[in-house]
């Protein structure tokens, strides 16, 4: 009653499927394994690539006493405990048990911190297995004690190569006489996940029509009848949802409305939170629009509380009505490279003091001690209510930040209003 996708998980490294670059002959995990001289690492890869699989397989051939910890339901009680035991079996010249732990970005701080000592005294070997980006997910002091190996998603001949093998190989569907016309809607529902395939081929195989006669012949359209389900691969929460989120602002800054669209069906169509969607708007109106169009910022909000207001379905058209027009707007990062290199400055400078002449004098006190003195209200002036004074710290007097964009008119514009104002101490 095993699940196909357990029944056909590999012994051996010669058995596994895919990772040539790090389990094929003379590559480096594999080496390591022969040598038995195993590092505390990260396999890092898509859903259904074998990682678990490749951290039994790599344990099963060094003989050393297999921990598994799985993030969503163990607590740092658990991994103490479990280094405990693994300390209990370590003989002079044993190699060290290995500590495998499943979704390891799933731990907390506290809980990746309770590993360090064990990983750095080698209590154990650490074998983590993580869909993230581990650089955002692991905290630095453990990874800098670990190797990261990176998986690749199952290339097409290696999926057709499981479906093969698992018709010559597994009892159950031998048994049932399984023919593949088609391997197009398997390997599109299987998203390039191994572990999927097999659980969409069991699915597709379970509806066998005893009273046919011949082999089951797996078609497409047999394939898409018998599975119920979006073939959007989309992870809310795994790193797929911040790759597509970037494809979209990045679509939008590029002013390629209909790539833009399509990012925003495929996060709509993924099930992603409305309130994402609508936030990244607003980003792109301010960072990549800005001052060219700063209607765009305006639109951007009215529509994310227009599409918040309806949710989906009916959103999805507001949301693309206002995708289009940030898409096709002009564009300027003039003021978000002001920001940035004001904070640079400042990072630079420190904290620098406020000018006595802005700094506010509520008391006596403040007064006394000059605070305010000399201001220049520009109200009470004339040109344009243009008071010449300081309005930086004296240290970086001189210093400009915000510089207009030459291809906006809007921002020329200000240029030459600055240039009155400002050509002296700014060069405007």
């Amino acid at each position: 009653m095993q699940p196909l996708a357990e029944r056909m998980r590999p012994k051996t490294l010669d058995e596994y499927v895919g990772q040539e670059h790090l389990i094929g002959k003379g590559a480096v995990l594999r080496r390591a394994v022969e040598a038995g001289r195993i590092p505390s690492f990260i396999l890092w890869g898509p859903p259904g690539v074998g990682k678990t699989t490749l951290a039994k397989i790599i344990a099963n051939t060094s003989e050393v006493p297999f921990y598994i910890l799985s993030a969503i339901n163990s607590g740092v009680k658990d991994v103490r405990e479990t280094i405990q035991k693994a300390q209990r079996t370590q003989f002079f010249d044993r190699p060290s048990p290995i500590l495998f732990i499943d979704e390891i970005h799933r731990f907390s701080k506290s809980q990746q911190d309770s590993l360090l000592g064990a990983v750095e005294a080698g209590i154990v070997t650490l074998i983590g297995a993580t869909t993230e980006n581990p650089s955002f997910e692991v905290i630095p002091a453990l990874l800098s004690r670990c190797q990261v190996y990176v998986l690749e998603p199952l290339a097409k001949e290696e999926l057709t190569g499981l479906i093969d093998k698992a018709l010559t190989e597994d009892e159950v569907l031998k048994e049932k006489a399984v023919e593949v016309v088609e391997y197009d809607a398997l390997l599109r529902y299987s998203g390039g996940d191994g572990r999927r395939l097999y659980n969409v081929l069991e699915i597709v195989t379970n509806f066998t029509d005893e009273d046919s006669d011949g082999p089951l012949q797996i078609t497409n359209e047999l394939v898409t009848a018998r599975i119920q389900e979006n073939i959007t691969r989309y992870d809310k929460t795994g790193e797929q949802h911040y790759d597509i989120a970037s494809a979209y602002i990045k679509s939008i800054r590029g002013s390629d409305p209909n790539g833009a669209v399509y990012w925003l069906g495929r996060m709509i169509e993924g099930g992603e939170d409305l309130k994402f969607i609508a936030r990244r708007m607003l980003i792109a109106a301010s960072e990549d629009i800005g001052l060219a169009n700063p209607n765009a910022l305006l639109l951007a909000t009215t529509a994310f509380q227009a599409s918040t207001m309806l949710g989906f379905p009916e959103a999805r058209i507001i949301l693309s009505q206002a995708t289009v027009y940030l898409a096709t707007s002009p564009k300027s990062n003039s003021s978000y490279l002001a920001i940035k290199n004001a904070q640079r400055k400042i990072r630079e400078t420190g904290t620098l003091p406020v000018p006595l002449h802005l700094r506010n004098a509520p008391t006596k006190l403040m007064q006394s001690l000059d605070y305010g003195k000399n201001y220049k209200y520009s109200h009470d002036h004339g040109d344009n209510n243009f008071a010449e004074q300081e309005y930086l710290p004296e240290e970086i007097s001189g210093t400009k930040f915000w510089e207009p964009q030459h291809n906006n008119p809007s921002e020329e514009r200000m240029r030459e209003f600055l240039r009155k104002r400002w050509k002296k101490k700014y060069g405007y």
